[in-house]
């Protein structure tokens, strides 16, 4: 347990059974009545916000979630199959657990795994992921004097926006958090 009085930025807490991470809090004196603590909270399995107050001192159950790092192996028809890289145990993830980011993984890609009471509630995948690129348009000598992008398909079925140089078996690096292109590998 912990109390309102100790809350920071990014601790996870559970509140009415769902586990919820400080997203921004605010210790609050008004001149009338008892101190209490404002808080925006995220919902870690949802990704929703809310705001809650908490009185001066409540306390509040301490979410304790458990980051391991693993290795995604291969889609087995709808499914994911991970493994621990400590253990050697794998696991079977869904589309809904990995969420958007199951069109950036790659055979033997390492991913953080978040885990509250050994249920998967969170996929971290890398910053970057170097991708080959299967199919795009081939540039025409002089479009690179405008700037200016086309899509090209990497080995994973992603479609992303590069410059005109790039061609087919190139290699990129793509940033996973917006789905762009950085620079070719």
């Amino acid at each position: 347990m912990i109390s309102s009085n100790d809350f920071k930025t990014g601790l996870t807490i559970e509140v009415d059974g769902d586990i919820f991470q400080i997203v921004e809090f605010q210790h609050v004196k008004p001149g009338k009545g008892s101190a209490f603590v404002r808080t925006k909270l995220k919902n870690i399995k949802t990704g929703a916000t809310i705001e809650r107050k908490f009185n001066a001192g409540e306390r509040v159950a301490r979410a304790r979630l458990d980051r391991r790092e693993m290795q995604y192996l291969y889609k087995d028809g709808d499914q994911y199959v991970v493994m621990d890289n400590e253990s050697y145990e794998q696991i079977t993830l869904n589309e809904a657990q990995i969420g958007d980011e199951v069109k950036w993984l790659k055979e033997n890609m390492n991913l953080g795994i978040l885990l509250f009471n050994n249920e998967v509630i969170g996929v971290d995948l890398p910053t970057t992921v170097e991708l080959k690129v299967i199919e795009t348009e081939p540039g025409i000598r002089g479009d690179t004097a405008t700037g200016g992008s086309k899509a090209a398909v990497v080995e994973t079925g992603a479609t992303v926006q590069v410059p005109f140089f790039v061609n087919e078996g190139d290699v990129l690096v793509i940033d996973t958090r917006t789905g762009t292109y950085i620079s070719r590998a």
